[in-house]
């Protein structure tokens, strides 16, 4: 039996542009694929005609070589194995059809997907803020070594700026089939990586990549509050695609530095003050630093103890992504004189003498360990 003619097998005119061509040939393939036919015998040759009508139509030379020549043109394996003779296999045919009808939904990955140029990668850079910084935000410029555009080519990879050529390995496909048995096994295409494209006079500059290594100088705006962990993300700083390909980013990862004052608990700041026994035991004003430099002061009440804290309101760090400034606790601890004179031992031993009833937390220790120690006895 004679084949029929492609066009009438897609249902269009031999003037149909590529668009109407492809249209057509969606339709077909919805209509016929042998998975919606089963009661229809004949849909899974009529699918492959289909297919095979539509593997010519839409190649330009394949189709120019049809028009003029018919079906002669592709005999004796003229044209792509598996549909010039007729015999080609369902699972090509499949293959093919999953490419036409789903690749768009799948964002242009499979079949010409490899013709986009590649993403630059994203880079991370450590910065390391002292707690002042952290607290008054800052202005900081940095030295990132990465991957730039080629400015002798422009990005294309090629010398002078030069448009790359279809590679002949996949044909702009950017992948390779093989069959094993009833499967078609897709890889990436070994000689353009995936690409599409080929440079035949590599730039010199950059060896045909479209990128060359380079420290470049950034400046960052660290905003008030950053903590650890926080992360600053500067869009299309990253690495630059290869050839023309678009920028990775580049997230800033800050560290802010321990402190020899203050330790930071999210937006609150704590400062451990030590005091003399006598301050502690009278009472009184003291003044401690603040993190803007300043001095705030602080009431003792009389008889405070090692551990209590005061309040300091709005002195600690400013929140991060707005809301209220947090707070600044004085933590109190109590110091016991060493090196005493035998002046100041006297005296203290006087002072014991005569404060036995003013420790009352000591006293009600020792009772407790007295009553401990009978109810042992008994």
């Amino acid at each position: 039996m004679s084949k029929r003619d492609f066009y009438d097998v897609l249902g269009v005119s031999k003037g149909a542009s590529g668009d109407e061509i492809k249209k057509a040939y969606r339709g077909k393939a919805r209509e016929l694929h042998p998975d919606r036919n089963s009661d229809n015998p004949d849909a899974e040759s009529q699918f492959k005609e289909a297919n095979e009508a539509y593997e010519i139509l839409k190649d330009g030379e394949k189709k120019a070589a049809y028009d003029r020549f018919g079906h002669a043109a592709f005999e004796g394996g003229g044209g792509r194995p598996g549909f010039g003779g007729g015999n080609g296999d369902f699972s090509n045919a499949f293959s093919d059809v999953f490419d036409d009808l789903f690749g768009d939904f799948m964002g242009g990955q499979r079949g010409g997907g490899g013709r986009r140029a590649a993403r630059g990668s994203d880079l991370r850079y450590n910065l390391r803020v002292s707690l002042e910084e952290a607290f008054s935000g800052l202005q900081k410029t940095i030295n990132v070594p990465t991957a730039v555009s080629c400015s002798s080519c422009e990005g294309s990879g090629a010398e002078g700026g030069a448009e790359p050529s279809t590679c002949p390995t996949c044909s702009g496909m950017g992948k390779v089939r093989a069959q094993q048995g009833f499967f078609t096994v897709e890889r990436t295409c070994p000689t353009c990586s995936g690409l599409g494209q080929i440079i035949n006079n590599p730039c010199k500059s950059c060896n045909g990549a479209g990128r060359v290594e380079k420290n470049r100088a950034l400046n960052v705006n660290v905003p008030a509050g950053v903590e650890t962990g926080t992360r600053i993300r500067l869009a299309g700083e990253g690495e630059a695609g290869m050839r023309g390909g678009p920028p990775g980013d580049l997230y800033i990862f800050v560290e802010v530095a321990e402190h020899k004052l203050f330790e930071r608990d999210g937006v609150n700041l704590y400062c451990r003050v030590p005091v003399s026994m006598a301050n502690a035991a009278l009472g009184g004003a003291i003044e401690v630093p603040t993190i803007d430099g300043g001095r705030g002061r602080v009431q003792i009440p009389a008889g405070s103890q090692s551990g209590r804290q005061m309040r300091l309101r709005h002195k600690g760090i400013p929140a991060l992504r707005g809301g209220p400034t947090g707070d600044m606790f004085i933590e109190l601890a109590v110091e016991t004189p060493v090196n005493l004179t035998s002046k100041q031992t006297e005296l203290l031993r006087e002072f014991i003498e005569l404060s036995e009833d003013n420790n009352p937390e000591s006293k009600s220790f020792f009772s407790s360990v007295k009553s401990f120690w009978d109810s042992v006895k008994s």
